[in-house]
């Protein structure tokens, strides 16, 4: 029997592999899902080296995996990572200066902060970084594709959008175990609500990029997920490539610097 192929999952917390390890597994059955934790929002990460930017750092990680554990590049099917956008694309005037807000306090209409130059600074970091990872079409020569929620992925699914670590992890096992064994439910949920765009992987980045959109609930997930085919093949042609000349150039800029 042939080895199964990996898709590689990046997520930014425990509380996420919590919620959907377990049903990403169910739905990519016939590959092996593997949820990479980076204990961090590498989207925001200062990059101080020469030669280095966020596609090397997201190629460090899977390499890191690879060789960790023995596997060649040609062992892996996909890269799957999913981002919460955190408010990064609201104009500065949303973002509010306010001395009691030690900790940034997230709403659908602006974002409330002790430090407002700092907020202001790390969305203009977190834009950049997202819009060179969304012309991405490959990774260490793996598929790559990212996926985000909004504001973050609590907000998507528990419909909470400022939360304790305490709380994250509470909701993300009563989802698991709601869908966990309810993957048509689940693939009706993230397609189908209101919160759910996906008219095409460039329109639904598009879509979250304009106004207050990257404070307010929306994912694009269900992009990842055909009605009809639940393989890593089923990505709308994202993962088979379907290059624009902007993309091509891109891509062979960025291979230069791995």
């Amino acid at each position: 029997m042939a080895r199964k192929k990996i898709i590689f999952v990046i997520v930014e917390g425990p509380s996420d592999e919590e919620a959907l390890g377990v049903i990403l597994n169910r739905i990519y059955d016939s590959n092996a899902v593997y949820v990479h934790i980076m204990h961090k929002d590498i989207t925001t990460e200062f990059v101080d080296a020469p030669n280095k930017n966020i596609i090397t750092m997201i190629g460090d990680e899977i390499r890191g995996y690879a060789n960790a554990n023995h596997f060649k590049k040609t062992d892996f099917k996909a890269i799957i990572h999913l981002v919460d956008t955190d408010g990064a694309f609201i104009p500065d005037e949303g973002v509010i200066e306010d001395a009691s807000a030690v900790k940034p306090y997230y709403t659908t209409e602006n974002i409330r902060t002790c430090n407002k130059t700092s907020i202001e600074s790390r969305n203009k970091r977190k834009r950049e970084n997202i819009n060179r990872l969304c012309d991405r079409r490959k990774i260490w020569d793996v598929p790559y594709s990212v996926f985000y929620m909004s504001c973050n992925l609590d907000h998507v699914l528990y419909n909470k959008l400022t939360i304790s670590d305490d709380e994250k992890e509470q909701y993300a096992y009563k989802f698991a175990k709601t869908y966990k064994d309810k993957i048509p439910q689940f693939l009706d949920f993230i397609k189908n609500s209101a919160f759910s765009v996906v008219t095409g992987y460039n329109e639904s980045w598009d879509f979250i990029k304009t106004g207050l959109h990257s404070l307010e609930r929306y994912t694009n997930i269900g992009i990842c997920f055909d009605e009809k085919d639940s393989s890593v093949d089923s990505f709308t042609g994202i993962l088979k490539g379907n290059y624009n000349d902007k993309q091509v150039k891109a891509e062979r800029i960025e291979n230069k610097e791995k």
